[in-house]
């Protein structure tokens, strides 16, 4: 049987009573699973960021162009995989 590696983490007795709390609501079976969801929520929050800055580099870049035939090959070589 494997076994999920822990983490041990300080906290002050406010959040300690906070976190018992929404656990206690019922919302969360447990400590650990709050903990996991607020990780999720961060990775997706990251994630969320990470491609508001692409779009505000895109928009930033100037006006689009039209795709050339090239452009197209490109595309097709990469999603083949002859292109890395």
């Amino acid at each position: 049987m494997s076994s999920t590696p822990t983490m041990n983490i300080a906290l002050t007795e406010p959040l300690r009573l906070y976190v018992a709390q929404r656990v206690a609501s019922g919302e969360y079976g447990s400590t650990s699973e709050y903990v996991r969801d607020l990780i999720r929520k961060d990775q997706r929050e990251q994630r969320v960021r990470r491609l508001r800055a692409l779009l505000e580099e895109g928009l930033a870049s100037g006006p689009a162009t039209a795709d050339t035939q090239a452009d197209r090959d490109e595309l097709t070589a990469i999603a083949r995989g002859d292109i890395g």
